[in-house]
């Protein structure tokens, strides 16, 4: 989301996800999961204003109509052109519940497009409750006013992440065993340049971005390797502490945004 879009956010009308098409004077069905949090939670009734959005129209404006038994919403106008993400994806491994939620929601906050479960070596889960991420997602973009949802992809093994990925898509990779550095200078000398791996397109402003932060215990001493053979990657470090794996995603995030991202 640009500062042009925020400024015209509304961040005081409540604000929801729905999966139906939006249009002028379409009406949208609620579920009662929806239909409770608008009448019981926020306390809402018929003829009061909601926003939604769906990820790929816009944000539109409507208002509750319908029963109480079988609340609707009817669309009304659109607020906000949909907009195309940033394409940074965020690789990470699995962590346990409310390490997860918490990071889920702030790489969503930060303008992730995809986050993409990286099971390594060391990792502390190996399983992933997809429907709970998404969850996360959707209540990070309807609190934030972010028209997009990131995809979110099925827990993969670290070789076949590493082996799938394509070489013009600059990887942040975050290595708590890198020497310390300034970071910010090291993600501006990674810059896309035209190359054998970085086509002239990406070099011109649209390079794909993937940020991999490992589990607590770190990359084994392989995973490190294999990660330092791949072309077109900058290896960063968070600085001289320590981070557990949730804060180092707020910030390598952040630095990525800020040197490579959309908040230049």
């Amino acid at each position: 989301m640009t500062r042009k879009d925020m400024a015209r956010a509304d961040f005081r009308s409540p604000r929801l996800h729905v999966e139906d098409a939006l249009a002028a004077d379409a009406t949208i069905a609620l579920g009662k999961p929806q239909a409770h949090y608008l009448r019981n939670v926020l306390r809402l009734e018929a003829g009061d204003p909601v926003l939604v959005f769906n990820g790929r129209d816009g944000e539109w404006r409507a208002t509750i109509a319908g029963t109480s038994k079988r609340p609707a919403l009817t669309v009304t106008e659109q607020t906000r052109e949909q907009t195309a993400p940033l394409d940074l994806h965020y690789l990470f491994a699995p962590l346990k519940h409310e390490r997860l939620d918490y990071m889920v929601q702030k790489a969503v906050e930060m303008g992730v497009s995809r986050l993409q479960p990286v099971l390594t070596r060391h990792v502390q889960m190996h399983r992933v409750n997809l429907d709970r991420m998404r969850a996360n997602a959707i209540e990070a973009a309807e609190q934030c006013g972010i028209l997009n949802l990131p995809a979110i992809g099925e827990p993969r093994p670290f070789d076949d992440v590493i082996a799938a990925r394509k070489p013009e898509r600059l990887l942040v990779f975050c290595d708590e065993g890198a020497e310390v550095k300034d970071p910010i200078a090291a993600l501006a000398a990674a810059r896309a340049k035209p190359s054998a791996v970085v086509p002239v397109a990406a070099a011109e402003g649209g390079q794909p971005i993937a940020v991999l932060v490992g589990p607590e215990g770190g990359f084994a001493e392989e995973e490190r390797a294999a990660l330092l053979k791949l072309p077109n990657l900058v290896r960063l470090s968070l600085g001289p502490r320590i981070l557990r794996a949730d804060t180092a995603a707020v910030a390598a995030l952040a630095l990525v945004q800020a040197v490579l991202g959309d908040w230049k």
